[in-house]
């Protein structure tokens, strides 16, 4: 009896011996490579610069009732207006959103370490227009004493919708692929609009007061640089951009 159970407890050894072989020749998964992202040569880095003016008639202000929510009537003073169109004193817009359409194939760059932030505040997004590259981190925060409800109505990333209460934390989401542009609504304060351009590469900006943009840190080469504005349209130039040029491109958006 001793002599069989010997047997078999030599034979579990060699069992177990045989299984750790065959384990250890079984082909083991190849490692993901790591992303090899481009890095801009700064002796030959460029930058594209421009204004973007409307030359048609100034719109006539929409008025915005907000009666249905007292805090939000409270965090408007006066009369309140849409702001889908926002000129300046000689008609440069506003929140037009600028960037690079083509002219960066092959090139990978790595998403910014830093978020970017939604706030809604006084029953806005804040800001309206809003550039974002793929991975990076967006902080959504409600500073308003209300609910708001983030809803971005994406077609190629992932749709979500969220409620948000006051003192509600953060919510943290990431878009991971390029989208111009995702539309954002509140579900509960219905004239709450937002927009979101999603990019693989940096080079993208949102017009300022003065209508006027700059995309920096640009390696030299032919690209075709795009406009999007939610109610005065698109356009599109192509410009060429030599080593360490400074190029400015103007865009002159007219009724359709």
């Amino acid at each position: 009896m001793k002599r069989f159970l010997l047997v078999l407890f030599a034979m579990s050894l060699l069992g177990g011996c045989s299984r750790e072989r065959s384990n250890a020749n079984a082909p083991q998964p190849a490692a993901t490579p790591k992303p090899v992202y481009f890095k801009v040569d700064p002796a030959s880095a460029g930058s594209i610069s421009g204004t973007v003016h409307w030359n048609g008639p100034r719109p006539s202000p929409i008025p915005i009732d907000m009666s249905g929510d007292p805090a939000c009537v409270a965090a408007n003073k006066g009369k309140v207006y849409d702001q889908s169109v926002l000129l300046g004193k000689h008609k440069e817009v506003e929140n037009a959103f600028v960037y690079i359409k083509s002219g960066l194939e092959g090139q990978t760059f790595a998403p910014p370490s830093t978020a970017v932030t939604i706030d809604q505040r006084g029953c806005w997004f804040h800001p309206r227009i809003l550039g974002v590259q793929t991975g990076q981190e967006v902080d959504i925060v409600n500073s308003d004493p209300v609910t708001h409800n983030i809803h971005p109505m994406a077609h190629i990333n992932r749709e979500w919708n969220h409620s948000q209460g006051p003192g509600d934390p953060p919510l943290h989401r990431r878009f991971l692929k390029p989208e111009i542009m995702i539309p954002v609504k509140c579900n509960i304060h219905s004239w709450m609009h937002a927009y979101i351009g999603v990019l693989d590469h940096p080079y993208f900006a949102v017009t300022t007061a003065d209508g006027k943009f700059t995309l920096p840190n640009l390696p030299p080469g032919t690209y075709t640089i795009a406009l999007w504005h939610e109610k005065l349209g698109t356009q599109e130039q192509q410009i060429t951009v030599p080593p360490h040029g400074s190029e400015v491109v103007n865009f002159d958006l007219k009724p359709r």
